[in-house]
């Protein structure tokens, strides 16, 4: 309980707004590529100003699966679902083991998905279950987080499984090839490690649940949202189209019949525009008539108003970490082979996973790590005889894990539970030394 309470006061007296903390390690990623790199200031603001825009499409695909996903989590179908589980934990101990446990499955089946459900699921809890940390509870939501980068929205492993010339050229020629899902995310040691850290969090978070006067509570009346008026009834034709199951029936239809080609028919893979199209056409079919799935997405949307605004920010870091002014000496090259000069066949995948983990801090974006890391670990680990299948996900599991401290995910889900990043993340830090443990382990048995 010392420890925890300790990391929980250093988090509320040293973390900054996540706005603030991007600004920061902007900053900082720009002082320390100047001598590192031997750029120019002139340099590092021209590569920092080219990066900001170099992400807006990666920026909206994860916007709308964050949104597609919190839409389908919004479905009467499946609140009413949510209500149900929320109704069977009695105990603070049973609340905290639920959330967890719901939300990293959530969370490997859809990131976006996972977030949303997962604090829906804790606020419906904290009405009903008397004496349970709200804090605590809503950072059990957030840390199953930390499995996504290894389920079926993974976009680092599901950008390998996408054939095209894009493939080869994002990872310096390593890649002609693609890389299959069952070399990747369904490889039966990434399901051990997915497994073992599901665990891990459950029991951990449980355990981290305080004690007497520690306990902060949330009072029930301020989760409860006012319900929407029921429309004025409308029998023109536009009103019945809008309220046409037929209409989105049909639009559900082609949606899924589009996939089924493209999955079964041309033999195609389940990438991140798959992932997303999947969620738009099931939440259109889940909530009935187009007009309630309008209603629902925009109301979800505001969710996404944070990776809106701070996006382009980390993708600035990211034109800093990459850019190469007239010396030639791109940033993350250097800190790339930094790793690997000193990585053998075992432990290339556990320094791959820890160089991911670092420049997750200052890029928080798969398609950030793609972009930095691809083009050289694929070539390094090709050379070491590693299969780019561990490689992919070492990179993947880098990225996920320390997001456990870098608040810029965990923005909707505090935007919905009213809370600041302060608030959850001392809590999220025990839960980082743990399943950090574990993956590394995980990693280095698979490369044995």
């Amino acid at each position: 309980m010392k420890i925890i309470t300790f990391c929980v006061n250093l988090v509320q007296k040293y973390l900054p707004e996540p706005f603030v903390l991007a600004i920061l390690l902007t900053i900082i990623a720009a002082l320390t590529a100047m001598p590192v790199c031997h750029q120019t200031p002139v340099e590092v603001i021209e590569h920092w100003g080219n990066g900001v825009w170099g992400l807006l499409a990666f920026s909206m695909q994860m916007s709308l699966i964050l949104v597609c996903g919190a839409t389908f989590a919004g479905a009467p179908a499946i609140k009413k679902g949510i209500r149900k589980i929320a109704a069977l934990p009695k105990t603070p101990a049973s609340a905290i083991a639920t959330v967890t446990l719901v939300s990293a499955v959530a969370c490997w089946i859809n990131w976006g998905f996972g977030l949303i459900v997962g604090v829906i699921l804790a606020k419906e809890i904290a009405r009903d279950c008397k004496g349970v940390d709200y804090r605590l509870l809503i950072a059990s939501a957030y840390s199953g987080f930390v499995v996504w980068h290894a389920g079926l929205s993974g976009s680092i492993p599901l950008t390998m499984a996408t054939a095209g010339e894009a493939l080869t050229k994002a990872t310096n020629g390593a890649l002609t090839e693609p890389v299959s899902v069952s070399a990747t995310l369904f490889a039966p040691q990434n399901l051990i490690i997915v497994l073992l850290v599901i665990i891990a969090i459950t029991v951990v978070n449980t355990f981290m649940h305080p004690k007497g006067e520690h306990v902060v509570t949330v009072d029930p009346k301020l989760l409860y949202e006012p319900e929407e008026a029921p429309a004025k009834e409308d029998k023109s034709p536009a009103a019945k189209l809008e309220q046409s199951y037929i209409v989105s029936g049909i639009v559900a239809l082609l949606g899924f019949s589009f996939l089924i080609i493209k999955l079964f028919v041309r033999g195609g893979s389940l990438d991140l525009n798959a992932v997303i199209m999947l969620f738009l056409f099931t939440g259109i079919l889940f909530h009935g008539t187009p007009l309630r799935y309008v209603r629902a997405f925009t109301k979800s949307a505001g969710s996404a108003a944070g990776i809106i605004l701070q996006f382009p920010f980390y993708a600035g870091i990211m034109g800093i970490i990459t850019g190469v002014g007239e010396s030639g000496i791109c940033y993350g090259t250097v800190i790339s082979d930094a790793c690997i000069g000193i990585s053998t066949p075992t432990t290339f995948p556990l320094l791959t996973f820890l160089c991911a983990a670092v420049l997750n801090l200052f890029v928080p974006s798969g398609g950030g790590h793609w972009a930095i890391q691809a083009p050289v670990f694929f070539t390094a680990g090709a050379d070491l005889g590693v299969d780019p299948g561990l490689t992919g996900i070492a990179i993947a599991w880098g990225d996920a894990w320390t997001n456990l401290i870098q608040p810029f995910w965990a923005l909707p889900a505090l935007a919905i539970a009213k809370l600041s990043a302060k608030d959850i993340m001392g809590f999220c830090l025990i839960d980082l030394a743990v399943t950090g443990l574990i993956i590394c382990g995980g990693l280095l048995v698979w490369a044995m």
